[in-house]
């Protein structure tokens, strides 16, 4: 029970990040391929600015 809520954090974490892209929040592409495309750069850009900030 316990390790149940700390996996539910860090995923309820990681959609709060991006839902900070506007063209994610609400589905504009009806392509599910472009729509896979925002959602992997938008984790690439998430993975890289929390990188950064870590770093610097």
């Amino acid at each position: 029970p316990h390790r149940l809520g700390q996996h539910r954090w860090a995923i309820e974490r990681t959609f709060a990040w991006l839902t900070g892209y506007r063209r994610l929040t609400i589905r504009y592409e009806r392509d599910p391929g472009l729509y896979c495309a925002f959602i992997t750069l938008a984790a690439a850009l998430t993975c890289h600015n929390r990188y950064l900030k870590l770093t610097t």
